[in-house]
């Protein structure tokens, strides 16, 4: 077919267990699945599955490395290597069933594996849907290296992946590119086959990795006509076997795989991963907070196994600690936000309104009062010439129409503008330079110049936010979408607004940031060329958007 170590106690745990004898009664899950779930917050495999047979690898007679490599998370001496085993990827169990299997991996200075540097085996068990994270220590900091891995004859893709600089180190620039928000159904990846021709160092992903929606036999709007893709994906994802089909699915693309295999991925998620606009416990069907955890379990432990994350990174029942710090020499401090798992309900019913006491309510938080105080305590300390703040809904002010009482998303810090005056209050109190946000989630690609006061065109600009487009939810979009003209008025500092897919690329450097708005002309069909939709730069000590 085509390519298509031990936590703390989880504050859930006792949630989740006096949710376990009732879960018989929900038509998607069982007492088995429950118990699954309340096994989740050892952070350990289940009991007995460190014995569980071994795979011999000549047993394994297909490619067991149809869903790629990837690595992740650089740090100046270590980096992340994954994969994800799986001889029949659409198939519950990826071929493998409650087998483990022993994994070989390498990492080199060359793609030809001339010159190693670290090898190490590593077992791929059931428990964690067969894939294996591997965070190579005692490496050389700015070194690029190429990593692979092997089972029996099987041989996987070559992987290139690089080292950050040394703490504090004099580092005069860095390429990144920002991508977010790719449904499966609405479209090809053909973005991230062009963004694995950049050259960058590395790539952030915003969220919404995958999506929960039905997938149907023909894939959407991809229209498949040479492969009938299984029933099993055509029902919105409920339990952990569900999520990790979904990621094989997604992770048997040819053009993902290309683009993980290409550079080291910084992720971080936003709900589809989850459930659509869920807040904290809540879902969007207004579910018991205890029935929506055990699926949030799920979900969570799903996400680990299929991205290139550390041990620190998985999840403990429904809990996960996803927000964290890298740096890249004195150049950038990056502060990776997560503002789902922690925030307040919606106001409003979460329908676009004007804001008011039930969003503006002081007490509301999109983070969370501890990621709040992380963050802030982290520029309070930050040397670096770059304070980078990926995360995942709109930060700026965006109001939907020009009349003086405009509605606003209460999905995004529009909905939670305490929260996000908090924030900004702590970025001016420390004396925060040069901050730039990165984000996700619109479906559209944003410039925006971050004001002290957005109902004030003339109040101080104190940072850039840069909102990348989708790979390929919403369809093939439109340069201009039909509010256009009404967004660009009703906020003037929104500097730039496209509506087709693609990502954005950006270089920082000691004098300034530029981001360039990659776009492709269409998704619906494969192969659309990528070009350069507008230009943009702001100068290290002096906020605001130029076009470049």
């Amino acid at each position: 077919m085509p390519r298509i170590g031990h936590g703390h106690t989880s504050r859930h745990d006792a949630t989740l267990r006096r949710a376990a004898p009732h879960l018989a009664r929900r038509r998607f899950l069982t007492v088995t699945a429950a118990a699954a779930a309340l096994a989740f917050t050892t952070n350990l495999p289940a009991k007995g599955a460190m014995a569980a047979p071994m795979k011999k690898p000549r047993r394994i007679t297909e490619d067991p490395f149809t869903l790629g490599v990837a690595s992740g998370d650089p740090l100046p001496d270590s980096v992340v290597l994954w994969t994800r085993l799986a001889p029949k990827p659409l198939e519950e169990g990826g071929g493998l069933g409650d087998e483990s299997v022993a994994v070989l991996w390498e990492l080199s200075l060359d793609e030809s594996f001339a010159a190693p540097v670290r090898a190490g085996t590593a077992i791929a068990f059931p428990d964690y849907g067969h894939s294996v994270h591997i965070d190579v220590q005692g490496l050389t900091p700015s070194t690029v290296f190429y990593y692979r891995f092997r089972v029996g004859a099987w041989v996987s893709p070559v992987g290139r992946t690089r080292t950050a600089p040394a703490a504090g180190a004099d580092t005069s620039g860095l390429k990144l590119a920002a991508v977010a928000c790719q449904a499966y159904q609405d479209g090809y990846f053909t973005a991230h086959r062009h963004l694995a021709a950049e050259d960058v160092d590395m790539v952030f992903h915003l969220g919404d990795y995958i999506y929960e929606y039905a997938v149907n036999e023909v894939g959407g709007k991809r229209q498949y006509t040479d492969v009938k893709l299984p029933a099993a994906l055509n029902h919105e994802t409920m339990t952990l076997a569900d999520y990790r089909l979904r990621y094989a699915l997604y992770r048997n693309d040819a053009d993902l795989q290309a683009a993980h295999a290409a550079h080291p991925f910084v992720v971080a998620w936003d709900d589809h991963e989850t459930e659509n606009n869920y807040a904290g416990d809540q879902d969007e069907n207004g579910s018991p907070p205890e029935q929506f955890l055990i699926r949030r379990a799920a979900a969570y432990r799903a996400y680990w196994e299929n991205m290139p994350l550390r041990a620190a990174q998985l999840p403990s029942g429904p809990d996960a600690q996803l927000y964290r710090r890298l740096m890249w020499g004195n150049l950038a401090q990056f502060d990776i936000l997560d503002t789902r798992q922690y925030r307040d309900d919606q106001a409003y019913g979460d329908r676009p309104h004007v804001p008011g006491p039930e969003s503006t309510d002081p007490a509301r938080t999109i983070t969370g009062d501890a990621q709040e105080q992380w963050l802030i305590d982290g520029w309070r300390s930050s040397t670096a010439l770059w304070n980078v703040m990926p995360q995942q809904v709109c930060f700026a002010q965006r109001k939907f129409n020009l009349n003086a009482d405009s509605t606003v998303s209460m999905d995004a810090w529009d909905g939670y503008s305490a929260s996000r005056q908090r924030v900004m209050d702590g970025a001016k109190e420390v004396g925060l330079k040069n901050w730039l946000v990165l984000t996700g989630d619109m479906h559209v690609a944003y410039a925006f110049d971050l004001k002290e006061n957005f109902d004030d065109p003339a109040s101080k600009t104190v940072g850039t936010e840069l909102t990348a487009t989708s790979i390929a939810s919403g369809g093939n979009g439109t340069d201009k979408p039909s509010n256009w003209e009404t967004q660009m008025k009703a906020n003037p500092h929104m500097k730039f607004y496209n509506g087709r897919r693609g990502y954005v690329r950006i270089e920082l450097g000691r004098d300034a940031t530029r981001a360039d708005f990659r776009t492709v002309s269409a998704v619906t069909t494969p192969g659309a060329p990528v070009s350069t939709a507008a230009s943009f730069v702001t100068e290290a000590g002096a906020p605001g958007l130029k076009p470049a």
